[in-house]
């Protein structure tokens, strides 16, 4: 049998785990250890035309049709920096999922994406947990905290919380959504006996992350005015952290 792998990394989209996990996700490459980053939403768009707001994200991303195709070469590029293995699976964005009774949009703005969980949707995590359940063996597995409330976020860490008891999982901070989080926000997210874990990276980690982060080209301007600004400040964001976060919640 195959050695487990030490660490599965579940990201909600193409780009989620590497902008939170990618130092620490090098370092353990580097230490010998096994690492695999799943992507949940990495599925081409229905064939219908698409909504006015997903059309909208498009265009600020400069991308066309082939949008999710592009962004899974460049998430295979990043992973590729870290020396990280992929999985990319077939459900996609939530930008792009419609009601399958009235085939409207579900997400149809920055408020419903980062809302609550549409009800017609309450299956999809009883889906993503079935994925889950066929994952190659591992030591750990973790998962978002759902920092931002990003309904595709929540779906992922419901799934986990499925196949895996809270005790059983870890859970990474969401950049840059943690920049912003109040503290009030997180004793939510993690109770009153969540255990935060500092894990200091070198600075030959910080550097291959944020080379990493660079293949998303498309997603770049989501976030940050160019690459540069983008290197000064999850650097800045890291220094500050004194690392990267991981979570344990007993309950």
């Amino acid at each position: 049998m195959p050695e487990p792998y030490h660490s599965i990394y579940l990201s909600p989209h193409l780009d989620d785990v590497v902008l939170s996990c990618g130092a620490q996700i090098f370092q353990q490459i580097n230490n010998g250890h096994s690492v695999i980053v799943a992507t949940v939403m990495a599925g081409d768009p229905p064939v219908q035309p698409l909504s006015d707001y997903a059309s909208s994200l498009h265009r600020r991303w400069q991308v066309d049709s082939k949008s999710i195709a592009l962004r899974r070469d460049e998430d295979i590029a990043a992973c590729a920096v870290l020396g990280a293995d992929y999985l990319h699976w077939p459900i996609p964005d939530c930008i792009y999922r419609r009601d399958p009774g009235t085939d409207l949009p579900l997400y149809t703005s920055d408020n419903d994406i980062f809302g609550d969980i549409d009800i017609v949707e309450k299956k999809l995590i009883g889906r993503i947990a079935s994925l889950l359940r066929e994952l190659p063996p591992h030591n750990q597995l973790i998962a978002p905290l759902t920092i931002g409330n990003h309904v595709d976020h929540q779906l992922v860490r419901g799934a986990a919380e499925l196949v895996r008891e809270k005790a059983q999982l870890r859970y990474y901070e969401e950049y840059p959504y943690i920049s912003w989080v109040k503290d009030a926000e997180m004793d939510l997210l993690t109770g009153p006996e969540g255990k935060m874990e500092t894990m200091p990276v070198s600075e030959e980690a910080l550097a291959f992350k944020i080379e990493a982060i660079s293949c998303y080209k498309s997603q770049i301007s989501t976030f940050f005015t160019g690459i540069p600004d983008a290197r000064q400040r999850v650097r800045s964001h890291t220094i500050l952290a004194g690392g990267e976060r991981l979570w344990s919640l007993s309950s």
